[in-house]
């Protein structure tokens, strides 16, 4: 469904609220909210995270899934302290879902860093009461300093920049590969 497509759609559902209230009271009200729910667009907001050995970059979606956004860069200090501080930001931003960029290995396997990666997402999974899903974040951490020299950033200072732009990468991908999925599964092959 495309945004112009949503925001009628939602436009229709208010008007249409509105004058069932109007015209047949409240009672039909509730019946149509009642149906009206059963229609209701899919909404949740994601968490991406790029994590590292010193730092994790932090990028959140907005509530259509539509794109990510750099939310902020946390520098690791121990395993209770981090997973706290994605524990807030999940409780703070009503994050539905994390997405965590995955190192896979150029020939697809998984090496050291991704299984640190996944232990750490066990980790969090005790803690929060939401899904973690993995995104391959191959050369994220390249095109993210190829960004940010396109915009004149420097990147030997601005290691924080980096992995914050990193995240948005993964988490961009991420819903673009949803997307692609979910239009896959609604429109028929011929």
């Amino acid at each position: 469904m495309r945004l112009a497509e949503i925001w009628e759609w939602k436009f229709f559902l208010g008007i249409t609220g509105y004058l069932t209230a109007t015209f047949f009271g409240f009672g039909s009200l509730l019946i149509f909210c009642f149906f009206a729910q059963e229609f209701r667009l899919k909404m949740e907001i994601l968490l991406g995270l790029d994590v590292g050995d010193t730092r994790i970059g932090v990028a959140l979606s907005d509530a259509l899934g539509v794109a990510a956004h750099p939310l902020c860069t946390l520098t690791r200090k121990n395993r209770q302290v981090d997973l706290i501080a994605i524990s807030d930001l999940v409780s703070i931003h009503k994050v539905e879902c994390i997405v965590i960029g995955l190192p896979i290995s150029l020939d697809g396997s998984i090496g050291t860093q991704a299984k640190k990666i996944q232990k750490f997402a066990q980790r969090l999974e005790q803690v929060i009461d939401i899904p973690i899903k993995f995104q391959d974040e191959r050369f994220t951490t390249a095109e993210a300093e190829d960004i940010l020299r396109e915009l004149n950033k420097d990147t030997k200072t601005e290691k924080e920049l980096i992995d914050e732009v990193a995240a948005v990468i993964i988490l961009t991908d991420y819903l673009n590969s949803e997307r692609e999925i979910s239009n896959d599964v609604q429109s028929p092959i011929v």
